[in-house]
């Protein structure tokens, strides 16, 4: 009997070490659980990153030319609500531009800071940042559109152009008329890439670095006729009386454009959505009617060296 319940004894020693042994693994296994969230956190995070602003300080710095008139203009005052100029004591810039980039800093409360810039380093400038905004009567155009966000449109602009009063082309009803006439406009725009190329046998010249380049061509006698916006051309024939409109506008012979080329807007560093909405915000209660008005204050304040 004795020896029975030693043998029984011992058996239940066994098994009872043998459960012990089963068990012991199980505190390594919740750790091991546990840690995978742990090591997918810092990706999650970093996928919440959003694209600063750029007006964290409440300064949103424009880019512009400061030499597209009625756009935009450098000039030595503060008269008619001119802003400074970056880095300058003695020029101010004005214009369309400038009204519109007013407008959007007092409905957000920012100050306005204008940074003076070539045409061709306004998209550049954006992307690396060195400016917040681009106001610049820039198209929104595809090729644009691709490399920085647009807010807007802020004008709707029509495609015309100028001669002068006593040239050959003066009477010209649509572009087929102008047909081998030797022409301008200014480089890197719809004006001189898309129009231009589609009037016949047209003789194109050079483009011009800027807008007032572009104007004194025709107004020397260097070209027959310049192709342009209808702001650009409203102003132009402010200051040139011997220039004239010439608005195809509802022809059979006009400029084929797209939407894109004739609506101008607010480039923005792409993804930027909160300067983007920012902007909207502004400029989605405004009508053409609303940027037509605002476009004849500015013409109407153009200095005539700045046509």
């Amino acid at each position: 009997m004795r020896r029975i319940l030693a043998l029984m004894l011992a058996a239940m020693m066994v098994f009872a070490l043998a459960a012990c042994g089963q068990s012991a693994p199980a505190p390594s296994v919740a750790p091991t659980q546990e840690a995978a969230p742990a090591e997918e956190a810092p990706a999650e995070a970093a996928e919440e990153v959003s694209v600063p602003s750029g007006v964290e300080d409440g300064v949103l710095t424009v880019a512009m030319e400061c030499a597209y008139a009625p756009y935009n203009w450098t000039q030595g005052d503060d008269s008619n609500g001119a802003v400074p100029i970056k880095g300058s004591t003695s020029e101010f810039a004005n214009g369309y531009d400038v009204m519109m980039a007013k407008k959007i800093c007092e409905a957000n409360g920012w100050e306005l800071e204008i940074v003076k810039t070539d045409w061709d380093s306004l998209v550049p400038g954006v992307q690396s940042r060195t400016y917040d905004a681009v106001i610049a009567g820039q198209s929104m155009t595809p090729e644009r559109a691709e490399q920085v966000d647009f807010a807007g449109p802020y004008l709707y602009a029509t495609i015309v152009c100028l001669t002068k009063a006593d040239s050959q082309f003066a009477n010209a009803k649509g572009i087929s008329d102008l047909a081998g006439g030797s022409c301008t406009s200014q480089l890197a725009t719809i004006w001189y890439d898309t129009c231009l190329p589609q009037i016949p046998d047209a003789n194109i010249l050079p483009g011009k670095d800027t807008a007032p380049a572009m104007l004194m061509e025709l107004e020397t006698g260097m070209c027959d006729f310049v192709c342009t916006d209808m702001p650009t051309a409203q102003g132009a024939i402010s200051t040139y009386p011997d220039m004239v409109l010439l608005d195809f506008a509802g022809s059979d012979d006009d400029f084929e454009v797209a939407d894109s080329d004739v609506n101008i807007g607010v480039s923005v560093f792409k993804g930027n959505t909160v300067l983007l909405d920012a902007i909207n915000a502004v400029l989605e209660p405004m009508s053409a009617d609303d940027f037509n008005a605002m476009m004849a204050e500015a013409i109407a304040v153009q200095p005539m060296s700045e046509a």
